[in-house]
């Protein structure tokens, strides 16, 4: 075949779709999430050309939940779908990774731009030769977007989306027309690693920032940390550590930056949420004068209903962007870089020491009788004594998202949660991702917590696990529907309950075997005691499913409190 002028210009040509992958690969991604559709199919030819492993999911809403998990472990994520009906249904899980800033490449494989020129009436469309219609609705839920209509752009275009993605921590769309995918790019620029690095503060600024925030640091008597979720996102935990040990501050976490922190550190006190804290957490952080509140994101379920008490007079705010000292923002500076002079700088500070968190559970949920139901209370600080270092944790939306609040991490653990966005079923599919994330990582243990009405929705996915050879531990709450939803309206009401399905049949419909996986049933706390015990159990040689029953009536107590403060603010007029 001839070559056309501009390709017989290249120093090394490759095919769009290899640039592309291969870019991908550079960064960390080892499995690439999605479903096939005709629009993308050629260009799935080069996944593994590139060095990729083709995951395959069941649906486009669950390889996006997926793609979200893996990214929480591996740093980025990708995630193939097809042009219309591919597309709109992933958007939910985009929307999710866009709100909580998970990185994200999201490639939708779509007609020729030929097709699109002419406006043809092709299927996947909406009928009217609009072809940017798909694009537009991801607009909003995309930090940039690169439409490969044309190979002299196409490489430009894919590195800076990829750097976005990266550095901004949140989802980045690409279209890959059919007719594009094999046409060709310069391939020397992949001889240059993409820069992914944040540019430096400008200096002058960071160290005036600086000595702010060590002003008021040496001025307080009692002061704190408290660290959240955009810490573990934007990649400051390597700091933030340092500032915890050097400083020996009392340290407590928002819900939703739960495993951002070393729980075994001595200085670690506990989760802090308003009312829903850990116990003697709320008074201690609500009396201090000054709290260094690093990677914030104040919401309704992470605060438990809003029900935070200190005031910004009191607060240094340290996110990816600026940091606000009290009432005073400076703009334009990086966390990261105030952060690692801060601690430089620190030298001797005033300290009150705070609570420290346990995994003890009250005297009174101790029994162990022959027929006593799993409580919250009980079952909480029993994950906690059971969970090992470097396990990866997903809970659920509803009960579980609450409960483990109060349970204390082992060190190195990982912790997923979607608190702000709170898509039920999110869970599973993000299972998914991060147990293959850790298996392509070295295997760290893959634990879910998952509501009976949640799993309903993405049941599916656990086929997608059993087929790639995954082992997670699933513990799925049997507690006969919506609970979170019951304690916000309607505890009795029709539309609060579910079908109750035989779950753990359900395990060997989707492909398990008793060499692969293998499923428990367990009513009574002795049951729970016993499992837990269990060597071969914790060992995780193969995926396993436990239906635990709880009873209907029982919820953390964070959950209450946030349910109720959830249904009085829907209900102000």
């Amino acid at each position: 075949m001839a070559l056309d002028i501009r390709t017989s210009e290249l120093k090394e040509p490759v095919d769009v779709a290899e640039y592309l992958f291969r870019r991908l690969h550079e960064v960390g991604v080892r499995g690439v999430h999605g479903v096939p559709g005709d629009y993308n199919l050629v260009a799935l030819d080069y996944v593994p050309k590139a060095g990729l492993n083709w995951v395959g999911n069941v649906n486009e809403l669950n390889a996006g939940y997926a793609a979200d998990g893996y990214a929480r472990i591996k740093g980025i994520s990708a995630v193939v779908t097809t042009f219309g009906v591919g597309e709109l249904s992933l958007l939910n899980a985009i929307a999710g990774a866009y709100s909580e800033f998970v990185p994200i490449v999201h490639i939708v494989g779509t007609p020729s731009t030929l097709s699109q020129k002419d406006g043809m009436l092709l299927h996947h469309t909406l009928g009217n030769g609009n072809f940017e219609a798909f694009s537009e609705m991801s607009k909003n839920i995309s930090c940039a977007m690169a439409k490969l209509n044309d190979p002299y752009e196409a490489a430009t275009l894919i590195d800076n989306a990829i750097r976005e993605c990266w550095v901004q921590s949140r989802p980045v769309y690409i279209t890959l027309p059919t007719d594009m995918v094999q046409k060709k790019v310069e391939g020397e620029r992949l001889k240059k690693p993409l820069d992914l690095d944040h540019p430096p503060n400008q200096s002058e600024k960071e160290d005036y920032v600086v000595d702010v925030v060590l002003k008021y640091l040496h001025a307080a008597k009692n002061p704190v940390i408290l660290v959240d979720a955009c810490a573990q996102r934007h990649r400051v935990l390597d700091e933030v550590h340092a500032l915890i040990e050097k400083s020996n501050l009392p340290t407590f976490v928002a819900p939703m930056g739960k495993g951002a922190v070393d729980e075994t550190l001595p200085n670690y006190g506990g989760v802090y949420a308003g009312d829903g804290s850990n116990e003697g957490v709320r008074d201690r952080v609500e009396s201090s004068d000054l709290i260094l509140s690093i990677g914030a994101i104040k919401s309704d379920f992470n605060t438990a209903g809003f029900t935070y008490r200190i005031g910004q007079l009191s607060t240094i705010d340290f996110h990816s962007d600026y940091v606000r000292v009290k009432y005073s923002e400076y703009p334009g500076v990086r966390m990261q870089g105030v952060l690692k002079k801060v601690v430089a700088k620190m030298g001797k500070l005033n300290i009150q020491p705070g609570p420290t968190a346990s995994n003890n559970i009250a005297h009174e949920d101790k029994g162990m009788s022959n027929n006593e139901v799993i409580s919250h209370d009980w079952l909480w600080p029993r994950v906690g004594q059971w969970l090992q270092p470097d396990d990866i944790v997903i809970t659920e939306t509803g009960t579980a998202n609450f409960g483990i609040w109060e349970t204390k991490f082992p060190k190195g653990v990982s912790a997923l949660s979607q608190v702000l966005w709170g898509s039920i079923g999110y869970s599973v599919g993000a299972c998914q991702g991060a147990a293959l994330a850790a298996k392509e990582m070295g295997n760290r243990r893959t634990v879910l917590f998952v509501g009976d009405g949640s799993f309903e929705l993405t049941a599916q996915e656990v086929s997608t696990m059993i087929r790639q050879g995954l082992k997670p531990i699933i513990f799925l709450i049997n507690n006969e529907g919506y609970t979170i939803e019951r304690y916000i309206h309607g505890f009795d009401a029709a539309y609060n309950d579910i079908a109750q399905w035989n779950y753990t049949d359900l395990i060997p419909t989707f492909g398990g075997t008793p060499d692969n996986s293998k499923t428990y049933r367990v009513k009574t706390k002795r049951e729970a005691e016993d499992l837990f015990n269990d060597g071969e159990f914790a060992a995780a040689g193969k995926l396993q499913f436990v239906e635990l029953f709880m009873p209907k009536e029982d919820a953390p107590k964070a959950l209450k409190l946030t349910a109720k403060a959830s249904a009085e603010n829907n209900a102000k007029q």
